[in-house]
């Protein structure tokens, strides 16, 4: 009887576990509403091409929800794309020493290529895949906007693999985990705080180039997608300052959105990965974390998915290149340096087949004082991008580290960062061309900060996500020695968030000098304003459809780049690594 009393007992307990509570009832509604939305964004690129010739972007703010619903699945679906892409590139990046050589110049080139670049070489292909349907051009927006958040979030994951801490590393390995169990129980969890706060950084990055995504050249034709960037290329064009304070509302009710119901989730949930042995006061918050914690049916339901990653996680596979040396560790056997110079001479005659090929296509339409004078601007460009990056960076720095070490404050911050991040240049042409224009004023100075504008938080957020990931305990330690002042700046702080410092430096410079081709030609209605530089020549070779030109152009601002980061960005990494590793 006590047996059959226990079973009956266990048997209640388990079907309670199955009955929804008061949290169920909140959390069902909200899922299936996101469900739903899912559902029709995604039957609506089903559509054949035509519907998008016949319904035309309309400025009625009743179309705005829509629209915004089609913008955020794009922007989400580009996103996945950049974390997958992340996971792979990243690891190979800074785990193989070979591919490293190539990957990270490649990822410094890619993040300097103009989005619309990216669009010209690659909408006739996506177009292929699907003809006559809209999902084509879906695919293509989508691309355009992954291409505008992958190198940041990969700039991430790179800096924390290179940089976990050394006695975590021999940990795992004294368990003889294998490469794969290190990378889903190590590696991963700790990149976890720094690669959401990059998530969010990319995802408001994003709207940056929303406008270029959305409304796609092919030839003469030109393909508008329904969404938010394409209703405010269309209110600038009719100067409709009405419907461009309705695009800043609508922006702003999908930024308080996926910030609530995505990011600070996620914010909350990483907090377990922080690098500490002691209990930090004050954790992140979220609503929506808490009541899916509180559920009981939705809990049961999404257990099973926890034990199969769980499970997957723990698979004893070997990676072959996730066991190549570490930073710092010497080089041995004569068969290594073989390799490396066989490798060497590959990627070298590689490089100079594909600058070949460039120059002999450039020759045709470019002359030599042409080439000169494309390089003179690249140097007023790079003046410009150096002076802002210094700003921002005197700016952000301490602000960042005031929001990182403050969860409480860092949550009220945190919608408001997005949006500022999120902010469209295009906004402020108005006010910067009437100003411009109306007093005289010198466009090469005071068109710079719309350069800046949407990539300082690029150090914004990588100094909050290294001033979150500072362990608690190092802090209290300083307290104890009572170091305070600059001397707690110098020894505790700077050298902390300082690998942090440099991924969000590097992003920074290299989305300004894409923002450049934006804020350095600008146009209202008819007026036109541009100041000297490689940006603006790029814009106005584009718009004149000069293809050795524009070819030119990105190329001399992809060797910039590439040269900027190789002798400023990329020995600080290096002194990151091997001085500031917090072991």
């Amino acid at each position: 009887m006590e047996f059959s009393f226990n079973l009956n007992r266990t048997a209640n307990a388990s079907a309670r576990r199955l009955l929804p509570n008061a949290w169920d009832f909140i959390a069902f509604p909200l899922i299936i509403c996101l469900i739903a939305m899912a559902s029709i964004g995604f039957q609506q690129t089903l559509a054949p091409m035509s519907t998008l010739k016949t319904q035309a972007i309309s400025l009625d703010p009743a179309n705005l929800p829509a629209y915004a619903l089609r913008t955020t699945l794009r922007m989400l679906a580009a996103m996945v794309a950049s974390l997958i892409f992340t996971l792979g590139y990243g690891t190979l990046a800074a785990k193989s020493r070979r591919a490293e050589k190539v990957l990270v110049p490649v990822l410094d080139i890619l993040q300097s290529v103009p989005v619309l670049g990216y669009i010209s070489f690659t909408v006739t292909f996506f177009l292929a895949l699907f003809p006559g349907r809209v999902l084509g051009a879906e695919l293509a927006a989508i691309f355009a906007i992954f291409t505008s958040q992958a190198w940041n979030m990969t700039f991430s994951f790179y800096q924390s693999l290179r940089t976990v801490p050394r006695d975590l590393d021999e940990v795992s390995r004294g368990f003889h985990l294998t490469s794969w169990q290190r990378f889903w129980k190590l590696e991963v969890p700790f990149s976890m705080p720094g690669l959401i706060w990059n998530m969010m950084m990319s995802m408001s990055g994003g709207w940056f180039f929303v406008v270029a995504s959305e409304a796609i050249t092919v030839g003469n034709n030109t393909i508008t997608l329904p969404g938010i960037g394409a209703y405010l290329a269309q209110a600038i064009s009719d100067q409709n300052l009405h419907a461009i304070g309705w695009v800043i509302l609508a922006m702003t009710v999908v930024i308080l959105a996926y910030d609530q119901l995505l990011f600070r989730p996620l914010v909350a949930w990483a907090d377990k990965f922080r690098m500490e042995t002691t209990s930090s006061g004050n954790a992140p918050q979220s609503w929506v974390l808490d009541m899916m914690r509180r559920t009981r049916l939705i809990h049961e339901l999404l257990a099973p998915a926890g034990v199969m990653l769980a499970t997957a996680a723990r698979i004893p596979l070997r990676v072959p290149f996730a066991n190549f040396r570490r930073a710092g560790q010497p080089r041995s056997g004569k068969s290594t340096r073989v390799g490396d110079i066989v490798w060497g001479v590959l990627v070298s005659v590689l490089t100079a087949y594909v600058i070949y090929r460039v120059v002999t296509y450039v020759r045709t339409g470019v002359t030599l004082d042409e080439v000169g004078h494309v390089f003179v601007l690249g140097l007023i460009t790079l003046l410009r991008v150096m002076v802002l990056i210094a700003l921002a960076s005197v700016i952000w720095v301490p602000i960042g580290v005031l929001i990182g070490l403050r969860p409480a404050l860092a949550e009220k911050v945190q919608p408001l960062a997005q949006f500022l991040a999120a902010f469209p240049a295009n906004l402020l042409f108005p006010v910067f061309v009437v100003v411009i224009v109306r007093f005289h004023l010198n466009p090469d100075i005071w068109l710079s900060p719309l350069i800046v504008l949407g990539t300082q938080w690029y150090i914004l957020f990588n100094v909050i996500a290294g001033a979150t990931a500072y362990p608690n305990d190092y802090r209290e330690a300083a307290t104890n020695f009572r170091i305070r002042g600059w001397q707690w700046w110098r020894q505790i702080m700077l050298p902390g968030i300082f690998p942090y410092y440099v991924t969000g430096a590097i992003t920074a410079s290299g989305g300004a000098w894409n923002a450049s081709i934006v804020s350095e030609f600008v146009q209202w209605g008819d007026t036109r304003v541009a100041a000297h530089g490689l940006g603006a020549y790029i814009a106005e070779t584009t718009a004149a459809g000069d293809f050795p030109k524009i070819i030119l152009g990105v190329a001399v601002m992809s060797l910039f780049v590439t040269l900027f980061n190789r002798t400023l960005w990329r020995p600080l990494y290096a002194f990151a690594e091997s001085r500031l590793r917090l072991d």
